[in-house]
């Protein structure tokens, strides 16, 4: 659809792009891409192990990018060109567009990207804690 028409819309499936995108609920129109390189905070949409994937670049380097989702605790490195297929250009909430030039936009991407290491720091604690209260509820149970 993406090399037919030049874009594709389709509903989000996954987790790794939170609090950014929710599942089953947003909408996201993808473009081709074209002939330029892509830039740090770009939204692409990539090939990864035979998997579609919708990351954020975190940073470019001459040959690959560096990817993550917003959710996610570890980063992917060496994503190339080659590998992806386009950009994230449109969101949309409940009907309405959320616009990827607003001032909210643009302070939640540097927030959220910028200060990666913390908000890492943070989702493995959550991560850890939630396991904890997994182990303790089964010892407890049984």
């Amino acid at each position: 659809m993406l090399e037919k028409n030049g874009y594709l819309v389709y509903t989000v499936v996954g987790m790794s792009m939170e609090p950014l995108l929710k599942q089953r609920r947003d909408i996201v129109d993808i473009r081709a891409k074209g002939a330029e390189r892509f830039h740090k905070y770009d939204v692409v949409l990539y090939v990864s192990g035979g998997r579609y994937v919708l990351h954020r670049i975190l940073k470019v380097r001459p040959d690959d990018y560096v990817i993550a989702g917003d959710h996610n605790t570890f980063l992917e490195y060496g994503i190339t060109d080659d590998q992806i297929l386009g950009v994230m250009t449109r969101i949309i909430r409940d009907g309405k567009e959320r616009s990827l030039t607003s001032w909210k936009y643009k302070a939640y991407v540097h927030l959220w990207c910028d200060f990666y290491p913390v908000r890492m720091g943070i989702l493995r604690v959550k991560g850890a804690a939630r396991r904890v209260k997994r182990r303790l509820g089964r010892m407890r149970r049984g």
